[in-house]
């Protein structure tokens, strides 16, 4: 009776123990499940545009980029401009992340002497194992410093400076479907504060689709198109305009990237490229340009500043 009460508790016991064990490997397995829905999805796109428009990407805490945007004149323009290189438009932007979800810019444009700022708010973020999409908004502003036009002596309307300004909005909905594709829409709404005539709309609808196919580890291809909902027969100084179509290649080079692209859009602020595009493919009138940037560290990560590493860029 002894032996069998004393196997009886034996039993128990290690009854007790295996079930301890299961227990904290369902926990542990639990935790790892959890960590893995937490993993985010990084790199949808290598920079924080795509070609003309802002990608998903935001630049991180601290961290402040000069870039250089920079579209050649229209290759249809011949040899008298050297096939647009005598016309050649460039903006010169500083961009800087001051959280890991908010980023803010400004730029100045040599195309209409425009300048502009932005900022950019990452909402969600895509998880392995949770959340599929990347959300964030852009929102933009901008002001054209060429001289006021000479006004008829009989036309009464006064030249506001309001009349300058123009604004953008979008969503940007990415996701990542592997390490070689992802895809994203831009939803847009572009607003003019003046217009060539009363027939057309302030405000410019457009739907934005653009992508990225990863080629090799450090070369890939990309294109952007935006099709105009409203506004689509929009005259800008008597001129036809057209929906933005680019394509192009980004090349990493030690971190940074050098982007290298065809488009029918000079001009280099949300509110032209989107909207005001005079120059369209058909007539083989299409820009070569690139965006290359250099990339600052002017705050160190928590992280980094505790264990006084190097600076994160």
């Amino acid at each position: 009776m002894r032996q069998f009460l004393a196997s009886l508790c034996l039993l128990t016991l290690c009854s007790g123990s295996t079930f301890a064990q299961a227990d904290s490997l369902m926990d542990m397995l639990s935790g790892n499940i959890a960590e893995q829905k937490k993993e985010p999805v990084t790199n949808t796109f290598k920079a924080t545009r795509i070609i003309n428009g802002s990608s998903v990407e935001n630049l991180g805490a601290g961290v402040l980029d000069f870039r250089v945007s920079h579209r050649f004149g229209g290759l249809d323009q011949g040899l008298e401009n050297f096939y647009g290189l005598d016309n050649a438009t460039t903006r010169l932007g500083l961009d800087y992340g001051i959280t890991r979800w908010l980023m803010i810019g400004i730029a100045h444009n040599t195309f209409n002497k425009e300048n502009d700022g932005f900022a950019k708010v990452k909402i969600l973020r895509q998880r392995k194992h949770g959340m599929p999409i990347t959300l964030s908004y852009s929102g933009s502003i901008s002001v054209q410093t060429t001289p006021a036009p000479n006004l008829p002596a009989a036309d009464s309307t006064e030249w506001f400076f309001s009349n300058r300004l123009y604004y953008a909005n979008q969503l940007l909905i990415a996701r990542k479907f592997s390490d070689r594709i992802s895809l994203q829409i831009m939803p847009t709404l572009v607003h003019y504060n003046i217009v060539d005539s009363t027939k057309f709309s302030n405000n410019t609808v457009a739907i934005g689709i653009g992508g990225r196919i990863k080629l090799t580890k450090r070369i890939a291809l990309t294109g952007e198109y935006y099709y105009r909902v409203t506004n689509a027969d929009l005259l800008v100084s008597g001129q036809k305009t057209y929906n933005s179509l680019s394509i192009g290649v980004d090349i990493e080079t030690g971190g940074h990237v050098f982007q290298l692209m065809l488009t029918n859009s000079q001009g280099l602020t949300d509110r032209t490229s989107i909207g005001q595009t005079t120059d369209s493919w058909e007539k083989g009138a299409l820009h070569i340009g690139f965006n290359i940037s250099r990339v600052f560290t002017i705050v160190k990560p928590k992280e980094f500043r505790k264990s006084g590493g190097g600076a994160a860029w």
